[in-house]
């Protein structure tokens, strides 16, 4: 049996006429009658009563359309759900992020795709960590990444969103709060809370590089892996942190954000995903994340 039969076979049982289920599968009759003859041979039921002026259904046949219709009505249900999903424009999307993009870019991004992409059911992990996101991507876990540069992984391909430069997070009252700016230099007597290092956090290695490069060892009093932990901790006078711009959109009370000069100093956003994810859907969120990020 083929799907064909079964075409043919609902056709003739709603026209209940030879000639006009013919017209209407643009077939000519004596075919159409010998592959319901044989549709009927394979099951061993007659489905139809013929006579010269009618056709009707046997009960089995009433029974069987029944059926029929359901089967091509989802035949024809998973191709549209098929090529939906090919041009996506339908299926699941699953975003990691890291901690200050969280707070900034994601909330805009996932209303943007809510409206253009309303049958996607977005899925969001935020706070994670560079390293965290690329295994959940290997993993099949996530499908975009939003994270911190550099991504060294030829199976991974790679956009930048945009360029965030760096504040410096002071506890409220810090003797350095009354500064409008700041330098590196300005940090050096000062305890630090910092994202975990040891390669393990993209920004925990930034603040290595940058104390270094200003001749000195940052001293950190305490490492964490969420943003929203680490701005706590500074409001708790536990220490100052080095975070992106886009940090100070989380509404902590207790810190102040200073710009970190020079103006140049600054960290990419890139959106990541599996080289071998042909995705329509993944060109369609990052073109939206471009514009919701600029």
């Amino acid at each position: 049996m083929e799907l064909r039969h079964l075409r043919y076979f609902r056709a003739v049982a709603e026209e209940l006429h030879f000639s006009r289920a013919a017209q209407r599968l643009l077939i000519a009759q004596p075919p159409l009658s010998q592959q319901i003859r044989q549709l009927e041979r394979e099951l061993g039921v007659a489905l139809l009563i013929r006579s010269t002026r009618t056709v009707e259904l046997t009960p089995a046949g009433r029974a069987y359309l029944d059926r029929t219709i359901k089967i091509l009505d989802a035949v024809d249900d998973a191709a549209d759900l098929a090529r939906r999903v090919a041009a996506g424009t339908t299926g699941r999307l699953t975003i990691g992020c890291v901690g200050s993009a969280t707070y900034s870019v994601l909330p805009q991004l996932v209303r943007a795709l809510s409206e253009l992409l309303p049958d996607v059911d977005v899925r969001v992990r935020g706070e994670m960590l560079a390293p965290a996101q690329l295994a959940a991507l290997a993993a099949g876990e996530i499908d975009l990444a939003l994270l911190r540069p550099a991504v060294v992984d030829p199976g991974v391909s790679t956009e930048v969103i945009r360029r965030d430069s760096l504040l410096v997070v002071l506890p409220e009252g810090n003797h350095l709060s009354n500064r409008k700016a700041l330098t590196v230099n300005d940090l050096r007597q000062e305890g630090f809370v910092a994202h975990v290092g040891g390669g393990r956090s993209v920004m925990g290695s930034l603040l290595t590089t940058l104390c270094a490069d200003a001749g000195f060892t940052p001293r950190v009093r305490h490492e964490v892996e969420e943003t929203s932990t680490l701005v706590t901790l500074v409001a708790a006078g536990l220490g100052v942190a080095i975070v992106p711009a886009p940090t100070s959109a989380l509404d902590i009370a207790g810190v102040a954000y200073r710009p970190l000069q020079p103006r140049n100093l600054g960290i990419n956003l890139v959106a990541a995903w599996l080289a071998s994810a042909h995705d329509q859907m993944i060109r369609k969120v990052v073109k939206t994340l471009r514009g919701v990020a600029s």
